[in-house]
C-alpha cells in the first residue's frame, strides 16, 4: 500500500511537472529572440528616420542654396537695373545739358549776328549820310563856277566906253547884276542828312556805350530803344541790360525791376533764364536770402542742365541754409 502510494504521488507529481511546464513562461532565449528583433526593428525603424532626416536635410539645403542663388540673380539684376537707370538718367541729362546748352549758343550767335546787323546797317546809315552830303557840295560847287582867263571889270555893275577923243566916258549905269546868280539845282532846298535813326543802330549803339562803361548814356539809349521798339527783336536784351546796368551801379532794388520785366513780359526769350539768376544774385545783395533760394530754386527747375542752373546750384550751396 505504500508503495502504491509512493507511486501514485510520484505520477501526480510528474503530472504537475508537465502541466507546470506547460503552463509556464516560455524560455528565456525565447524572450531574448524576440527583444533582440523588437530592438533590430526599432533600430531599423530609426535609421530610416535618420535617413529620411539626412535627406531633408541635404534638400533643405539645396533648396536654400537655390533660393539664395535667386536672390543674389534677384539683387544682381537689380542693381544692373538702377546702374542702367541711372545711366539713362544721366544720358538724358546731358542731352538735356547739351541741347539747352546748344540752344543758348544758338541765340548768343543769333545776338551776335543781329548787332553785327546792326553795326552794318548803322554803317549803311554813316555812307549815306555822306553820301547826301557830298551831294549837297556838289551842288553848291556847281552853282559856283569858275571864273573865266579873260579880265573881270573893275566894277560889273559899270559898262565904259570912249569919248570921242579917246578918252573913257562912263556908260549909264544900271543896277549891279547879282554876281552868283542861283541855279536851279541851288533854288530847290537841299535834302535833310538827318533821318531817323533805326532801332538796329540804337540798340547798338547803347551795346557799345555800355560795353566802354557810359552807363548814363547806354540807359538812355536802351530806354528809347525800349519806347520806340518795344516789339523789336531786341527788346528783350535791352530790358535784360537796364537790369545789368541798375546792378554794376549797386542799385539793386532797380536790377531786380528790370529782370522781372524781362521773366514776365518775354518769357520766351533766351534771357529769361539770365534775368533769374541775375535777380536771385542781387536779392542777396540786398539781404533776402530766402527770396533768392526761392529764385534760384524756380530756375533749376525750370532749366535744368543749363549754366545757369548750375551756377544757381553753387548760389545755392553757398548761401546760408536757412535761405
Amino acid at each position: 500500500m505504500r508503495t502504491r502510494t509512493i507511486i501514485l504521488v510520484f505520477v501526480v507529481l510528474l503530472i504537475g511537472a508537465a502541466g507546470g511546464a506547460m503552463l509556464a513562461p516560455p524560455a528565456a532565449d525565447a524572450v531574448s529572440r524576440e527583444i533582440i528583433e523588437i530592438q533590430q526593428t526599432v533600430n531599423q525603424i530609426l535609421q530610416n528616420q535618420q535617413n529620411l532626416q539626412t535627406d531633408f536635410d541635404t534638400k533643405m539645403a539645396s533648396m536654400q542654396t537655390l533660393v539664395q542663388q535667386s536672390l543674389d540673380s534677384s539683387n544682381h539684376l537689380n542693381q544692373t537695373m538702377g546702374a542702367l537707370q541711372k545711366t539713362l538718367q544721366d544720358a538724358s541729362a546731358n542731352t538735356g545739358a547739351n541741347t539747352n546748352s546748344i540752344a543758348q549758343q544758338v541765340q548768343g550767335v543769333s545776338d551776335n549776328m543781329q548787332d553785327l546787323q546792326a553795326r552794318i546797317q548803322k554803317l549803311q546809315q554813316q555812307l549815306s549820310d555822306m553820301q547826301s552830303t557830298m551831294q549837297q557840295i556838289n551842288a553848291r560847287v556847281s552853282a559856283n563856277p569858275a571864273p573865266s582867263n579873260a579880265p573881270a571889270d573893275t566894277n560889273p555893275g559899270v559898262s565904259q566906253t570912249q569919248n570921242p577923243d579917246g578918252s573913257a566916258a562912263a556908260a549909264p549905269t544900271y543896277p549891279a547884276a547879282q554876281a552868283n546868280p542861283p541855279s536851279a539845282a541851288a533854288s530847290q532846298p537841299a535834302p535833310s542828312s538827318l533821318q531817323p535813326i533805326s532801332g538796329e543802330t540804337l540798340y547798338s549803339n547803347a551795346v557799345r556805350d555800355m560795353t566802354s562803361g557810359h552807363y548814363t548814356l547806354s540807359h538812355q539809349e536802351f530806354s528809347d530803344y525800349l519806347k520806340h521798339f518795344p516789339e523789336g527783336p531786341f527788346a528783350a536784351n535791352a530790358q535784360f541790360y537796364l537790369g545789368e546796368i541798375a546792378y554794376a551801379q549797386s542799385h539793386y532794388d532797380t536790377a531786380i525791376s528790370a529782370y522781372d520785366r524781362v521773366i514776365l513780359n518775354y518769357p520766351r526769350s533766351s534771357k529769361v533764364a539770365p534775368s533769374m539768376l541775375e535777380k536771385g544774385r542781387a536779392l542777396i545783395q540786398t539781404h533776402k536770402t530766402a527770396s533768392a533760394a526761392r529764385e534760384f530754386r524756380e530756375l533749376i527747375r525750370r532749366f535744368p542742365g543749363t549754366n545757369e542752373a548750375r551756377k544757381a546750384e553753387e548760389a545755392l550751396r553757398s548761401i546760408s541754409p536757412r535761405g
